[in-house]
């Protein structure tokens, strides 16, 4: 069960203090029922004279709590933990829990080596509950952790039957709205530049291009349609390049989120094109950039304050009393004007 450090208030200490037993102690210390108010201040007394820490190492072992949860990414490339999406929704998730007495421990899990050393430690009794976030398709970890009975959150889904708790944005209705602007400003000729499809918010924002294309009646041309390798700045400049390789009359540009748009900017520039006179660029996710774009980018927002709220409300809810059923959550997003469209 561990050990106290020499010098160290132990149990036995506090519990002769307060003149109580040392299993009224333990109560005490884990917020249990059936203890007199007046024995619980006695002991709480005790516990601030002598500065007793309880081992929590102990009590994990004994099924209390470790007063922690992990915020897991599972991006294989950690240079993408520097992306702003990601430092805004870490952030707001540090910032939820600043009034609890739970710590927020960050890991990047990417191999199957890696999740199932994760899962042994999460099940050791290290976190309360975990966070997920970047997760793709075919990635097993949400089954894995649910499986150890482990009260797991994600950001995002990996399908649209995902079966563990989650909370997104709403995907496709906002590249839906987006590229409906595009169109009501008169651009004939709407390039998209997605993140990866094997993730399933790229696949909803490609949804929406799409359906705001049927629904005003034009054609949906898939040569206008470049997969990026992932949601980075660098990915958006080289799938831009291709757009106008493919059409050189192409007058706008959907990206699936904002550092793939700044991406396009580049390239746009760099091609002599510009914004948003012969190209306009309409990017998503409204984060505080590292640098801001020229000209400034109109994008879709994305709730990601409430987004990290939200995880940990449910992920906290689920800690204290497990629901029956998993908990989707889609929050609304909203189109913000600037001048690149």
């Amino acid at each position: 069960m561990g050990r106290q450090r020499p010098g160290t208030p132990t149990l036995e200490e506090v519990a002769a203090l307060a003149g109580v037993g040392r299993g009224t102690v333990s109560r005490v210390v884990n917020n249990a029922a059936g203890v007199r108010d007046s024995t619980r201040r006695a002991v709480q007394r005790a516990i601030a004279e002598l500065g007793y820490v309880p081992n929590l190492a102990a009590r994990s072992l004994a099924g209390h709590r470790a007063d922690a949860v992990a915020l897991v990414m599972t991006e294989p490339d950690w240079r993408l933990f520097g992306e702003p999406f990601f430092t805004e929704i870490v952030h707001a998730v540090g910032d939820a829990l600043t009034d609890t007495p739970v710590q927020l421990l960050l890991t990047l899990v990417r191999t199957d080596t890696e999740r199932q050393r994760f899962v042994e430690y999460a099940r050791g009794g290290r976190v309360d509950g975990v966070l997920l976030m970047s997760v793709r398709a075919e990635d097993p970890l949400p089954d894995m952790l649910a499986k150890a009975g482990l009260p797991t959150v994600m950001l995002g889904r990996r399908s649209g039957d995902e079966s563990v708790t989650y909370v997104d944005a709403d995907n496709a209705g906002g590249a839906r709205g987006a590229v409906t602007h595009l169109l009501n400003g008169g651009r004939g000729t709407i390039g998209a530049v997605t993140g990866p499809l094997d993730m399933y918010v790229a696949q909803c924002r490609l949804r929406g291009y799409r359906e705001a294309l049927e629904l005003a009646g034009r054609e949906v041309t898939d040569s206008l349609v470049v997969a990026g390798d992932d949601f980075t700045e660098e990915s958006g400049r080289r799938a831009t390049t291709e757009l106008m390789a493919r059409h050189p009359g192409l007058d706008a540009v959907f990206a699936a989120s904002d550092t793939l748009a700044a991406g396009a900017l580049g390239a746009l520039r760099a091609a002599g094109r510009r914004v948003p006179q012969d190209v306009a660029v309409i990017g998503f996710d409204d984060f505080h950039p590292a640098r801001p774009t020229e000209p400034p980018l109109t994008t879709v927002r994305q709730p990601l304050e409430e987004i990290g709220r939200t995880m940990v409300r449910l992920l906290l809810e689920e800690m204290e009393d497990s629901p029956a059923a998993w908990r989707h959550v889609i929050l609304r997003t909203e189109l913000v004007l600037r001048d690149s469209a």
